[in-house]
């Protein structure tokens, strides 16, 4: 049997973090991996660039149960950080939107960096390994896998969450918490598109590809981004944002204009241009496709200046009002993160280990901690990986 100090199951973004952080301590890490290939997320992040992390990272960025639990970790090891360890690999970055950073080359320099830092610090790394089973011992935990049986003082699990299966994806962490009697929130796909109902998706379905900056709002919660139609519904930044919020059978309230007093605009443009359709005059704020699609679907017909101050007043709302019940969303197969997860009361937020199991940790996207869309998760799992790494 092979003993080290610590096995960590995963290697992504938090697992490879943790390694790293762990061997630099002089622990011998072993990282099993039940792929073939590394680090599937990090590589198919970002558009294959990467959004590696965010300035402006707070803990306010999160959801949980628990929203004070992430804290301690985003205030050990913050986003300025990481980009310091990006730096001294001499990896070019840019920031492509507010606070949001972006390799500019390939998101291969990332797992490259992490490979890198594990193979300085001495990290064992396998591929194609399933773990059958885990098990305590009086000195640790005892691992049965594909590749024979394994022991350490620490195990960390860093098997992240159900969202993209083909990538990997597995309730393998889930599994292991509920073995080892930890609570396991419940869980549904995240920063993820939504699918519409037929009634709805058939006259909208020739704007697939088409965007268009909206404000979306849905339980309290609103985000200001593009908004992208799709062949299966609504799609695009603003849209995976407020997905995390939503739940089955709740609408989506949709400012197609947002910053615009639309009313006042349209009444001034019926005064100027009274022989104008309004369909002519949406096409000023929006495309042409997305103006005349949505006036067929609200009925919006003729000049102008044949409205009157109320039906300005009700198309006004209508383009800045558009409640949406989605049907549902696209769910694991396409959502980035997974919402809920392992309790957090159950999980040191200093340590990461488990309360009731000595020596068991769960980092990442396997906890109830959920990050918003632009590199907050990944700043999650740099960070509990490194605190992990400091106590495993």
């Amino acid at each position: 049997m092979s003993a080290h100090d610590v096995i960590i199951i995963g290697a992504g973004a938090s697992g490879l973090m943790c390694a790293a952080t762990a061997a630099y301590r002089g622990r011998r890490v072993l990282v099993l991996e039940h792929t073939r290939k590394i680090g599937r997320k990090i590589l198919m992040s970002g558009g294959g660039r990467c959004n590696f992390t965010h300035l402006h990272n707070t803990p306010a960025n999160f959801l949980s149960k628990n929203p004070h639990f992430c804290k301690s970790a985003l205030s050990r090891f913050g986003a300025a950080d990481f980009v310091e360890l990006v730096d001294r690999h001499g990896i070019e970055y840019h920031e492509k939107t507010p606070g949001q950073l972006f390799c500019n080359e390939s998101s291969k320099e990332i797992l490259q960096l992490l490979l890198t830092e594990c193979e300085w610090a001495g990290v064992e790394i396998l591929t194609e390994t399933e773990v059958f089973a885990v098990e305590p011992a009086s000195d640790g935990y005892r691992l049965r896998t594909s590749r024979g049986q394994f022991a350490a003082e620490s195990l960390v699990v860093a098997t992240g969450g159900l969202s993209i299966p083909n990538g990997g994806a597995t309730g393998f962490a889930y599994q292991i918490a509920e073995q080892f009697g930890l609570k396991v929130t419940p869980t549904q796909a995240a920063l993820v598109p939504f699918t519409l109902q037929p009634d709805l998706l058939l006259p909208l379905k020739p704007l697939a590809g088409v965007s268009q900056p909206v404000r979306v709002s849905c339980n309290g919660m609103s985000f200001s981004d593009n908004l992208l139609f799709t062949h299966r519904g609504l799609s695009g930044p603003a849209i995976l944002q407020i997905s995390s919020y939503w739940r089955n059978g709740d609408a989506v309230e949709i400012n197609l204009v947002p910053g615009v007093d639309l009313e006042s605009w349209l009444r001034q443009q019926r005064d100027e241009r009274p022989r104008a359709e309004v369909r002519t005059l949406m096409a000023q704020l929006m495309t042409k496709r997305l103006a005349q699609t949505l006036c067929e679907l609200w009925h919006i017909q003729g000049e102008a200046g044949q409205c009157s101050n109320a039906r300005i007043t009700e198309i006004a709302r209508l383009f800045t009002c558009w409640t949406v019940k989605p049907s549902g969303t696209e769910g694991y197969r396409t959502a980035e993160v997974t919402l809920g997860g392992i309790d957090t009361a159950e999980i040191s937020q200093k340590t990461f280990a488990a309360n009731k199991a000595p020596g068991l940790y769960f980092i990442g996207e396997c906890l109830d901690v959920t990050g918003h869309l632009g590199g907050h998760n990944f700043q999650w799992a740099w960070a509990s990986g490194y605190c992990a790494g400091q106590h495993v």
